[in-house]
């Protein structure tokens, strides 16, 4: 599992101004800071867009379809110059006089700004990590080909125009990257991604060919030439130059991982507290996980044993036999799709039944993720804007890949069993990504859903899971119980190997030894975690310390409202707000000060 993609419209035209605020202060009752602040957000939003046409087209905003990105310096600079001058003009913003609502989009719209100037200045991943280069040239075609947001002839034309520009953007991404900085594992996955360049036009452009004019057919005809060519050489560059000169340390140290940490989870959790808390949920879940295993291996000829009061032996060996009898329920190798299309419409049947929160009218759609972003996570969930809510949101699952052995798939699938696709599906899907961010569309504040909270994000989906079983979902299944618990042992050791590695030194084999004994994970997928945390730092602690403030905020609505609290109500209040950091939702539901 990884961050859901998340679709949402930056900017408009003139002709369309969409409120940046949520529901309290309109136009006519607006303070003047409050209206301040939505013209700067305003500003914002249009001129972000106007630097990133690639980003402006994924997430709905089709005024620049037909432009890219300038990755040179010149153009770099001059998006930086923008950032600053909007931090100014935020500060200058009396934010005592904002509502509640733009008290705290203006905090995450701080937070954004700054994170940006101190990734460009001093993290300067633009010279060190190609992957972000690789977004934008198969989201610069992915984007325009994946929804119809527009009739096909149109979107057409914006291919055609990218696919002509794009030569360029790979050149200029040669020009900025510095191959002796960039760390060797972020070259080998660049190298496997960018052949996946190719796939997005044989698999999403050519077919439609037929469907244009004799002269256009010609003008597709020649940039498709000009951009494979332009791959194949780009390719080339990457196996001869860059591959090799990757030597960089991956590893991002303390004072680089706790400032990014601050930005991307806005949390008042430090980092030895999210891995005090990590340590102790992870003994905690292992004893719940042991008694599940007691009753999964209740009537198990030559089980181990069980008793009240086990050894730390005793306690592995059992969970471990029944964590066997799930992984040997596992789908065929070519049926991925499938099962977590079943897995998805089993979750929605039981939520429909039942009044725990308020459901889309439409399930989202399973496809096999696309051959470029493939190599980073298993699964993610692809949502579309607040504009754009009409529009489908995609379940993308990787398939195994064709050169995988026998014994590599067999061991992806003990881990992706048919109970553990069912598990991510609640994740992914119902009630989690997929329903969260449909009632996230809900919400006003444009802003805020373009700067939304991943670790609310992910938190949620994590918290989703819990949720269901606590409400009877598989409730005679104990081995769904115990594939769950193991899942979200995965999010608690996530948030450990993420400092660990990054800050500690942790080695790749101190990590398989944590995932695979402690945490119980299959080989294959202890092993693309270790290229997962090497290619970035702080999302992996997104999941358990989004999880820890859901559960925190649910215990204190619980705890004021006594025997009035209502789950449903609950669910559709927290969700309401869009996703804020936890922090700021909490605020917000239980009518605390913004801070």
């Amino acid at each position: 599992m990884k961050t859901s993609r998340r679709r949402v419209v930056l900017a408009l035209g003139s002709a369309m101004l969409v409120p940046l605020m949520g529901g309290a202060a309109l136009a006519q009752t607006a303070s003047r800071a409050d209206r301040a602040f939505e013209a700067l957000g305003r500003r914002w939003l249009d001129r972000s867009m106007r630097f990133s046409p690639i980003s402006a087209t994924t997430i709905g905003d089709h005024r620049f379809d037909n432009r890219i990105d300038d990755v040179s310096a010149a153009g770099r600079n001059a998006g930086l110059r923008f950032i600053r001058d909007t931090l100014s003009d935020l500060e200058r913003i009396d934010r005592t006089q904002l509502s509640r609502a733009n008290q705290v989009d203006a905090a995450i719209l701080e937070n954004n700004l700054r994170a940006q100037i101190w990734q460009t200045e001093t993290l300067q991943s633009w010279a060190w990590n190609p992957l972000g280069y690789q977004s934008l040239a198969g989201g610069a075609l992915y984007g325009l080909m994946a929804r119809e947001f527009a009739p096909l002839p149109q979107r057409l034309d914006s291919a055609i125009a990218r696919m002509e520009l794009l030569p360029d953007l790979l050149r200029k991404t040669r020009a900025e990257l510095t191959p002796s900085r960039v760390p060797a594992p972020h070259a080998e996955t660049y190298a496997a991604q960018n052949r996946g360049l190719k796939s997005i036009v044989t698999d999403m452009i050519e077919p439609h060919k037929a469907t244009l004019s004799s002269a256009k057919q010609r003008r597709m005809d020649r940039a498709i030439a000009a951009f494979n060519a332009a791959v194949d050489e780009h390719q080339a560059w990457i196996e001869g130059t860059l591959v090799p000169a990757a030597q960089a340390d991956f590893r991002a140290g303390a004072e680089t991982f706790d400032t990014q940490l601050g930005f991307t989870l806005m949390s008042t959790m430090p980092r030895a507290e999210i891995r005090r808390r990590a340590d102790a949920a992870v003994i905690s879940v292992r004893a719940e996980m042991y008694r599940v295993s007691k009753l999964a291996l209740a009537d198990q000829a030559g089980a181990p044993a069980t008793p009240d009061a086990p050894t730390p032996e005793q306690q592995q060996a059992a969970i471990r036999a029944a964590l066997d009898l799930a992984a040997a329920d596992r789908p065929a190798r070519d049926q991925l799709v499938e099962v977590a299309t079943a897995g998805v419409a089993e979750a929605d049947a039981f939520l429909n039944a039942r009044q725990i929160i308020t459901m889309p009218p439409q399930p989202v759609r399973v496809i096999l993720m696309p051959e470029f972003q493939r190599g980073f996570a298993v699964a993610y969930l692809d949502a579309p804007g607040p504009l754009e809510r009409d529009l489908g949101s995609f379940y993308a699952v990787s398939p195994i890949p064709d050169d995988w052995t026998e014994e590599q798939t067999i061991s992806f699938l003990r881990e992706y069993n048919n109970r553990g696709i069912l598990d991510i599906a609640v994740h992914e899907s119902s009630p989690g990504h997929y329903v969260q961010l449909w009632h996230a569309n809900s919400y006003p504040s444009v802003l805020r859903a373009v700067l939304s909270s991943g670790s609310f994000v992910e938190g949620w989906a994590v918290y989703a899971e819990e949720v269901m079983v606590q409400e009877g979902f598989r409730a005679n299944d104990p081995l769904f119980r115990l594939t769950q618990l193991k899942i979200q042992l995965r999010t608690i050791t996530n948030s450990i190997i993420d400092q660990a590695i990054h800050v500690d030194g942790m080695s790749r084999d101190e990590m398989m030894q944590l995932l695979t004994q402690t945490a119980f994970q299959e080989e294959r997928e202890a092993a693309g975690k270790w290229r997962r945390a090497q290619l970035s730092f702080t999302q992996l602690s997104t999941y358990f310390v989004g999880y820890q403030e859901h559960l925190e905020t649910r215990a204190e609505a619980q705890a004021r409202q006594g025997t009035a609290f209502n789950l449903k109500a609950y669910h559709d209040g927290i969700l309401s707000f869009g996703s804020p950091p936890g922090r700021f939702a909490r605020q917000l539901l239980l009518e605390e000060p913004i801070q």
